[in-house]
Formats: C-alpha cells, sequence, structure tokens
C-alpha cells in the first residue's frame, strides 16, 4: 500500500498546509495538542474536505482539488477508530461486530471473524451489551468492528487518550499484535511517545499545522525537539527469559542484554524498549552496589551540547545508541571524549512505561 497526502486548510486562526507518505505498516502523526494531527486524520477519512490537496491510495486519487474530485468517505473503505468506542448501545457486541461486516466486500472470507476476536480477545464478551465493557474492552470491539469491514486502510485517532494507564497497558499488546498479525495499513494518530515508540514504523512530527519531521521511532524520538520529559532512544530486541515472581522480563539487544519490569511478555517475543535520556546516568568505571539493574557498557559516539549547561552523550553498544542528558559540568569532571568506553546506568522503574 501507498499512500500520498497533501493538504491546506483553514480552520479558524488555525492553518494546516501538510503532507506525508506512507508505504504501508503503522505511521503515526506524532505531536501535541493543535499540533494537526487530528485535522489531517479527518481529511484522509473524507470527514473533512480540504481547501487545496490530494490524496492518493495505491495509484487511486481520492482528492484533487484542482480538478476537482472528491470521492465521499463511504466508499473509500476506511475504518476508523475514535477515542471513544462509539459502539452502539442498545446492541450486543456480536451485534456491533456484524454491524461492520455489512460494508467488508462480498468476498470477504467469512473466517476473518474468528480470526479478528480471537487476536483481539473479545471472544468471551459477544453476548454482552457495551454498558457493561471497561473502556479497553470498548476499544477492542470498536477496532474489531474496523477491521471486519475489510478497509484498505485503517485510521486510528487516539484511541487510547481516553482510557487510564491501566487500561492502556491492557490493550497496547492488542495493538501490538493488529501491526504484526494484519496486513492492514494503519494511520496512528498520538501524542503520547510510549504508544509511538512501541507501535509505529514510521513517524511524521507535526507542529503547528506544519509536518517537522519524518522518520522511525528512534530517530524522532531522539530529537531535541522531542518533549524534554520523554526524548531518548527506542532500542529493538527479543524476549530472552520472563521472570513471573519478580514481575521482570530479560530482553536481548544488539550487543547487551536489559531487564523491563513487565512479565507480560513470551520469551522469542520482539519488543521495542523506549529509554528516557533523562533517566540514563554515565559513568566511566562499571559501578558496584547499585539498585539499578541495568549497567550497559559501550563508548561515546559523539557528545552535543544542548544548552543551558547540559549536554547530549550518545553511548555505543553493539548497533545500539543509547542517549543521555547531563550536565556539561559532569562531562568536564568525566573528562568525556569520543571513543572513550563508558557504562549507562538505567534504572529498571524508568522503563515501567
Amino acid at each position: 500500500m501507498t499512500l500520498l497526502v497533501e493538504a491546506r486548510q483553514k480552520l479558524g486562526a488555525f492553518s494546516l498546509d501538510a503532507g506525508f507518505s506512507s508505504e504501508g505498516g503503522v505511521t503515526a502523526l506524532f505531536g501535541r495538542s493543535g499540533s494537526g494531527k487530528t485535522s489531517m486524520v479527518r481529511i484522509i477519512a473524507g470527514l473533512s474536505k480540504p481547501d487545496h490537496g490530494r490524496l492518493v491510495i495505491d495509484g487511486e486519487v481520492l482528492v484533487d482539488t484542482e480538478r476537482p474530485i472528491f470521492v465521499p468517505k463511504h466508499k473509500r473503505r476506511f475504518g476508523y477508530v475514535f477515542q471513544e468506542g462509539r459502539l452502539f448501545p442498545h446492541l450486543s457486541v456480536r451485534q456491533n461486530l456484524t454491524y461492520g461486516r455489512w460494508f467488508a466486500p462480498k468476498n470477504a472470507p467469512s473466517a476473518e471473524f474468528d480470526r479478528i476476536i480471537q487476536m483481539l480477545g473479545i471472544d468471551e464478551l459477544l453476548e454482552r451489551r457495551p454498558g457493561g465493557l471497561s473502556g479497553g474492552e470498548k476499544q477492542r470491539v470498536a477496532i474489531g468492528r474496523a477491521l471486519l469491514s475489510a478497509p484498505r486502510l485503517l485510521l486510528m485517532d487516539e484511541p487510547l487518550a481516553a482510557l487510564d494507564e491501566a487500561r492502556k497497558a491492557e490493550i497496547l499488546p492488542y495493538l501490538q499484535r493488529l501491526r504484526d498479525e494484519t496486513a492492514t495499513p494503519i494511520v496512528y494518530v498520538s501524542h503520547s511517545v510510549a504508544e509511538v515508540a512501541q507501535l509505529a514504523d514510521k513517524v511524521v512530527m507535526m507542529k503547528d499545522g506544519r509536518v517537522e519531521a519524518t522518520g522511525t521511532p528512534s530517530e524522532i524520538l531522539s530529537l531535541p525537539s522531542t518533549d524534554r520529559r520523554e526524548a531518548g532512544a527506542v532500542l529493538s530486541g527479543t524476549v530472552q527469559m520472563v521472570d513471573t515472581a519478580h514481575g521482570l522480563s530479560t530482553v536481548n539487544l544488539s550487543a547487551a542484554s536489559m531487564t523491563v519490569p513487565t512479565a507480560r511478555l513470551v520469551a522469542g517475543q520482539n519488543v521495542r524498549i523506549h529509554i528516557p535520556e533523562r533517566d540514563v546516568m554515565v559513568a566511566t568505571i562499571r559501578p558496584e552496589g547499585l539498585s539499578a539493574l541495568n549497567i550497559i557498557e559501550g563508548h561515546v559516539a559523539s557528545i552535543e551540547p544542548d544548552g543551558e549547561g547540559m549536554a547530549r552523550i550518545h553511548i555505543r553498544s553493539g548497533d545500539d545508541i543509547v542517549l543521555a542528558r547531563i550536565t556539561t559540568l559532569s562531562v568536564e569532571r568525566l573528562q568525556l571524549a569520543v571513543e572513550k568506553s563508558i557504562f549507562a546506568v538505567i534504572k529498571t522503574v524508568a522503563l515501567e512505561r
């Protein structure tokens, strides 16, 4: 799947002038509230018409304001998942899901129903009404309904924003399965670093109605312009073992291993770890007698002055880069320089999200 979007739109005092392309997988529209993410996804869905722009999917032109072409939303075959589930309260979960199947092409395989409810873990909810479901359960049903319409593109607009942290942790694994087990391309709107780090294949970072940068989660979340509280590295690894007694899992990286605070993983599972740079300490000798479980050996790849007496240290360990934000005074005291051997010290609790 290839998607090309270009849109300009005036909405009161707000001006949208942005565009991006996607080649499938999960493309995240990322940025703070008011950056234009939802405006962009509404244009893709056909819920809003741009003043000027184009929308092309797999060579089919759906919007071209110059020609003019505007294919209505019900003919685009896009699924849409909102912040709230928006389920029909008078229907059971099964009936809500069946409603989605009405919009699927006649040649859509009937086996999809069983596969999707199993993937989303909603088989035990089928006879219940939405009023008796938790927020996370409602969102899983809403995702299932959208998938059962056999969409060629799935749009998800802040689908976890209305959930508390416990429900977000509950539903994220299902979104990961959705990414890994279906061929449906997804445009995912979020301002959450944790969601983008875990789910996205490509990130489109938006600010003030413009596209500020595009790249992988690791590239975008390591930019200095990312929220200082959550800027950092995103590392990919494979689960080696799960310690259920202590609620921990060990993840193998390219040249090291890390302990993360969850026992919900499965040995052999591919995962991503987001490490905020502000939670990384630096040592020139291997520290001992610490509560921190993660000590990664590497060398200084680069040192970047970061203003206000701070510096960003890029620490290379095998094929991975860990970021640390420390004071320039610490840089001087530790006599840090490119290629110097150092240790990155990371508290396990810093990886809870």
